[in-house]
């Protein structure tokens, strides 16, 4: 993990999004980023503090050795990073990805429902343990 200036230097492994909440997000090749809004297109973009969310491939991976062909995308992750070490982050970091994009961390996990839509999919939901929002 490379810190430069205050800001967390991040690899993209994938992009998800989805239209609607509470569903597997599909990976795509390129997405559009928009300040104060999150990814357009995503159903968790808008005026609030979970406008992108972020998993890193190696948490992703550990849950592949239960289910190999669990795609990107699977735990509703907007973003799978490689090489940076979320449960380091702090809320109030600052991640770049790529050359233009700077996420602020607003939460560190979150709490899984029940009826969760991706939990009953996969079986275990890591989002709440392993996952970033951000804004």
């Amino acid at each position: 993990m490379i810190k430069y200036d205050d800001v967390v230097m991040g690899n993209i492994e994938a992009i998800c999004i989805s239209r609607k909440k509470g569903i597997v997000k599909k990976e795509v090749r390129d997405a559009e980023f928009r300040k104060d809004h999150g990814i357009v297109g995503d159903a968790h973009a808008g005026n609030w503090h979970r406008q992108v969310s972020i998993l890193a491939k190696e948490d992703i991976d550990n849950m592949r050795k239960k289910i190999p062909r669990l795609a990107n995308g699977a735990f509703a992750e907007n973003i799978v990073t490689k090489d940076l070490v979320l449960k380091d982050l702090s809320i109030g970091d600052r991640i770049q990805l790529g050359s233009s994009i700077i996420l602020e961390v607003t939460q560190k996990g979150k709490e899984c429902h029940k009826s969760c839509a991706i939990r009953n999919i996969v079986g275990e939901c890591i989002m709440p343990r392993e996952g970033l929002f951000c804004q």
